[in-house]
């Protein structure tokens, strides 16, 4: 998998948000907790390969 999308990051970001309760003012923080989430999660993909290390 490649680098997360702006879109999934903005998805995961928000879904972040709303399990904190939906602070003010903290949006940069959701949006970097969120693209190292799915950073974290290409990165245990099972399906690597020498390619996508």
């Amino acid at each position: 998998m490649s680098e997360p999308t702006e879109q999934e990051i903005r998805d995961r970001a928000h879904r972040l948000w709303e399990q904190a309760g939906k602070p003010e003012g903290r949006e940069e923080e959701f949006w970097h907790a969120a693209e190292q989430e799915l950073r974290n999660e290409d990165k245990s993909n099972t399906l690597r390969t020498p390619d996508t290390l």
